[in-house]
Protein backbone atom coordinates (compact mmCIF):
# COMPACT_ATOMS: atom_id res chain seq x y z
CA UNK A 1 0.00 0.00 0.00
CA UNK A 2 2.64 2.22 0.78
CA UNK A 3 4.51 1.87 -2.51
CA UNK A 4 1.27 2.84 -4.35
CA UNK A 5 0.40 5.39 -2.67
CA UNK A 6 4.21 6.94 -2.90
CA UNK A 7 3.40 6.08 -7.04
CA UNK A 8 -0.05 7.98 -6.28
CA UNK A 9 1.92 11.38 -4.83
CA UNK A 10 4.54 11.25 -7.37
CA UNK A 11 1.79 10.96 -10.28
CA UNK A 12 -0.50 13.48 -8.53
CA UNK A 13 -0.48 17.59 -8.92
CA UNK A 14 0.36 20.34 -6.44
CA UNK A 15 -3.56 19.98 -4.78
CA UNK A 16 -2.53 16.31 -3.81
CA UNK A 17 0.43 16.62 -2.48
CA UNK A 18 -1.10 19.87 -0.52
CA UNK A 19 -3.80 17.65 0.98
CA UNK A 20 -1.18 15.05 2.09
CA UNK A 21 0.76 17.50 4.01
CA UNK A 22 -2.02 18.78 5.46
CA UNK A 23 -2.88 15.64 6.64
CA UNK A 24 0.29 14.70 8.09
CA UNK A 25 0.69 17.99 9.76
CA UNK A 26 -2.72 17.02 11.30
CA UNK A 27 -1.83 13.42 12.63
CA UNK A 28 1.63 15.39 14.03
CA UNK A 29 -0.69 18.02 15.53
CA UNK A 30 -2.87 15.84 17.18
CA UNK A 31 -0.55 13.37 18.38
CA UNK A 32 1.62 15.90 19.75
CA UNK A 33 -1.40 16.94 22.23
CA UNK A 34 -2.41 14.08 22.87
CA UNK A 35 0.58 12.55 24.23
CA UNK A 36 0.98 16.21 26.08
CA UNK A 37 -1.97 15.77 27.46
CA UNK A 38 -1.90 12.38 28.40
CA UNK A 39 1.12 13.41 30.59
CA UNK A 40 0.06 16.64 32.11
CA UNK A 41 -3.51 14.80 33.16
CA UNK A 42 -1.59 11.74 35.22
CA UNK A 43 0.04 14.29 36.66
CA UNK A 44 -2.55 16.66 37.53
CA UNK A 45 -4.89 13.76 39.09
CA UNK A 46 -2.24 13.01 41.57
CA UNK A 47 -0.64 16.56 42.85
CA UNK A 48 -4.56 18.36 42.58
CA UNK A 49 -5.42 15.08 45.00
CA UNK A 50 -2.16 15.26 47.11
CA UNK A 51 -2.04 19.13 47.30
CA UNK A 52 -5.58 19.76 48.60
CA UNK A 53 -5.16 17.00 51.32
CA UNK A 54 -1.75 18.60 52.58
CA UNK A 55 -3.35 22.05 52.44
CA UNK A 56 -6.03 20.80 54.89
CA UNK A 57 -3.17 18.66 56.78
CA UNK A 58 -1.39 22.56 57.51
CA UNK A 59 -1.39 24.32 60.66
CA UNK A 60 -1.49 27.54 59.28
CA UNK A 61 -2.26 29.16 56.08
CA UNK A 62 1.38 30.36 55.45
CA UNK A 63 2.17 26.39 55.92
CA UNK A 64 -0.50 25.17 53.94
CA UNK A 65 0.21 27.26 51.13
CA UNK A 66 4.06 26.07 51.24
CA UNK A 67 2.57 22.75 51.04
CA UNK A 68 0.56 23.77 47.70
CA UNK A 69 3.42 25.20 46.55
CA UNK A 70 5.41 22.07 47.09
CA UNK A 71 2.92 19.22 45.67
CA UNK A 72 1.08 21.30 42.87
CA UNK A 73 3.19 20.08 40.07
CA UNK A 74 0.91 21.80 37.24
CA UNK A 75 -0.22 24.83 39.11
CA UNK A 76 -4.00 24.15 38.92
CA UNK A 77 -4.19 25.21 42.75
CA UNK A 78 -1.33 28.08 43.27
CA UNK A 79 -3.41 30.71 42.15
CA UNK A 80 -6.59 29.98 44.58
CA UNK A 81 -4.19 29.65 48.02
CA UNK A 82 -2.31 32.99 46.73
CA UNK A 83 -5.55 34.68 46.60
CA UNK A 84 -5.82 33.90 50.52
CA UNK A 85 -5.91 36.87 52.91
CA UNK A 86 -2.13 37.64 54.98
CA UNK A 87 -2.07 36.91 58.66
CA UNK A 88 -2.25 40.52 58.99
CA UNK A 89 -3.65 42.45 55.68
CA UNK A 90 -3.60 45.73 55.15
CA UNK A 91 -7.56 47.39 55.35
CA UNK A 92 -6.92 50.91 53.95
CA UNK A 93 -6.41 51.20 50.16
CA UNK A 94 -6.84 53.75 47.71
CA UNK A 95 -8.15 51.25 44.81
CA UNK A 96 -12.06 50.09 44.27
CA UNK A 97 -10.30 46.90 44.26
CA UNK A 98 -8.65 47.14 47.71
CA UNK A 99 -11.40 48.77 49.26
CA UNK A 100 -13.83 45.97 48.37
CA UNK A 101 -14.70 43.82 51.33
CA UNK A 102 -12.38 40.79 52.21
CA UNK A 103 -15.03 38.13 51.26
CA UNK A 104 -15.62 39.81 47.77
CA UNK A 105 -11.28 40.13 47.23
CA UNK A 106 -11.07 36.43 48.32
CA UNK A 107 -13.90 35.49 45.83
CA UNK A 108 -12.38 37.15 42.63
CA UNK A 109 -8.92 35.67 43.38
CA UNK A 110 -10.62 32.53 43.62
CA UNK A 111 -12.63 33.03 40.35
CA UNK A 112 -9.26 34.23 38.88
CA UNK A 113 -7.74 31.20 40.10
CA UNK A 114 -10.44 29.18 38.56
CA UNK A 115 -10.00 30.63 35.21
CA UNK A 116 -6.45 30.04 35.01
CA UNK A 117 -6.93 26.30 35.75
CA UNK A 118 -9.85 26.03 33.52
CA UNK A 119 -7.41 27.28 30.50
CA UNK A 120 -4.70 24.43 31.39
CA UNK A 121 -6.82 22.33 31.33
CA UNK A 122 -8.80 22.68 27.94
CA UNK A 123 -5.89 23.69 26.02
CA UNK A 124 -5.36 21.28 22.97
CA UNK A 125 -8.81 20.30 23.03
CA UNK A 126 -10.60 22.94 20.74
CA UNK A 127 -7.54 22.08 17.66
CA UNK A 128 -8.61 18.45 18.71
CA UNK A 129 -12.20 18.78 18.39
CA UNK A 130 -11.29 20.69 14.72
CA UNK A 131 -8.76 18.29 13.59
CA UNK A 132 -11.21 14.87 14.36
CA UNK A 133 -14.21 16.73 12.48
CA UNK A 134 -12.42 18.09 9.52
CA UNK A 135 -9.91 15.20 8.75
CA UNK A 136 -12.32 12.67 7.47
CA UNK A 137 -13.31 15.67 4.77
CA UNK A 138 -9.96 16.62 3.77
CA UNK A 139 -9.12 12.62 3.18
CA UNK A 140 -12.56 12.82 1.20
CA UNK A 141 -11.26 15.97 -0.86
CA UNK A 142 -7.48 14.48 -1.48
CA UNK A 143 -9.45 11.09 -2.82
CA UNK A 144 -11.72 12.89 -5.31
CA UNK A 145 -9.44 15.21 -6.61
CA UNK A 146 -7.43 12.02 -6.98
CA UNK A 147 -9.73 10.04 -9.30
CA UNK A 148 -10.78 13.16 -11.07
CA UNK A 149 -6.94 13.64 -11.70
CA UNK A 150 -6.69 10.07 -12.38
CA UNK A 151 -9.33 10.20 -14.64
CA UNK A 152 -7.99 13.58 -16.82
CA UNK A 153 -4.70 11.39 -17.40
CA UNK A 154 -6.19 8.30 -18.55
CA UNK A 155 -9.06 10.44 -20.90
CA UNK A 156 -5.32 11.75 -21.89
CA UNK A 157 -4.43 8.67 -22.89
CA UNK A 158 -6.85 7.31 -25.32
CA UNK A 159 -7.64 4.05 -24.07
CA UNK A 160 -9.56 3.87 -20.54
CA UNK A 161 -10.73 0.32 -19.05
CA UNK A 162 -10.92 -1.03 -15.91
CA UNK A 163 -7.35 -2.10 -15.43
CA UNK A 164 -6.42 1.15 -16.10
CA UNK A 165 -8.90 2.77 -13.50
CA UNK A 166 -8.13 -0.29 -10.70
CA UNK A 167 -4.96 1.21 -9.58
CA UNK A 168 -5.37 5.20 -9.23
CA UNK A 169 -8.81 4.84 -8.37
CA UNK A 170 -7.42 2.03 -5.65
CA UNK A 171 -4.60 4.53 -4.75
CA UNK A 172 -7.02 7.67 -4.00
CA UNK A 173 -9.32 5.90 -1.69
CA UNK A 174 -6.24 5.50 0.64
CA UNK A 175 -6.87 9.54 1.29
CA UNK A 176 -10.19 8.84 2.72
CA UNK A 177 -8.90 5.31 4.99
CA UNK A 178 -6.03 7.94 6.05
CA UNK A 179 -8.48 11.26 6.90
CA UNK A 180 -10.25 8.69 9.25
CA UNK A 181 -7.39 7.38 10.41
CA UNK A 182 -6.14 10.78 11.60
CA UNK A 183 -10.20 11.62 13.15
CA UNK A 184 -10.67 8.53 15.36
CA UNK A 185 -7.85 9.12 17.45
CA UNK A 186 -8.16 12.99 18.13
CA UNK A 187 -12.02 12.47 18.47
CA UNK A 188 -11.39 9.73 20.90
CA UNK A 189 -8.73 12.22 22.91
CA UNK A 190 -10.94 14.58 22.97
CA UNK A 191 -13.66 12.90 24.78
CA UNK A 192 -11.38 11.31 27.11
CA UNK A 193 -9.44 14.43 27.94
CA UNK A 194 -12.79 16.70 28.07
CA UNK A 195 -14.47 13.94 30.94
CA UNK A 196 -10.42 14.23 32.67
CA UNK A 197 -10.69 17.65 32.81
CA UNK A 198 -13.99 17.93 34.23
CA UNK A 199 -13.77 15.89 36.67
CA UNK A 200 -10.75 17.87 37.86
CA UNK A 201 -12.98 21.14 37.62
CA UNK A 202 -15.26 19.85 39.91
CA UNK A 203 -12.34 19.01 42.22
CA UNK A 204 -11.00 22.44 42.09
CA UNK A 205 -14.39 24.14 42.35
CA UNK A 206 -14.79 22.32 45.48
CA UNK A 207 -11.80 23.46 46.61
CA UNK A 208 -12.65 27.03 45.46
CA UNK A 209 -15.98 26.38 47.64
CA UNK A 210 -14.25 25.14 51.29
CA UNK A 211 -11.49 27.69 50.78
CA UNK A 212 -14.49 30.69 50.85
CA UNK A 213 -16.40 29.12 53.03
CA UNK A 214 -13.79 29.19 55.52
CA UNK A 215 -11.79 32.14 54.91
CA UNK A 216 -14.54 34.14 53.01
CA UNK A 217 -16.12 35.68 55.88
CA UNK A 218 -16.04 39.72 56.71
CA UNK A 219 -13.55 40.51 59.53
CA UNK A 220 -14.43 43.93 60.73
Amino acid sequence: MSSGLWHWLEQGDAVTRSTAVVMLAMSVASWVIIVYKLRFMASARRSVSRAIAAFWQAPDVAQARAAVHGLDARRLLRPMVQALPEPAQAVAAQDLAGRASHGQRLMRGLRAGLDAAALQLQWGQTLLATIGATAPFVGLLGTVWGIHHALGVLAGSGQVGIEQLAGPVGEALVMTAAGLAVALPAVLAYNLFGRAAGMLQVLLEGFAHDLQAQFGGDAG
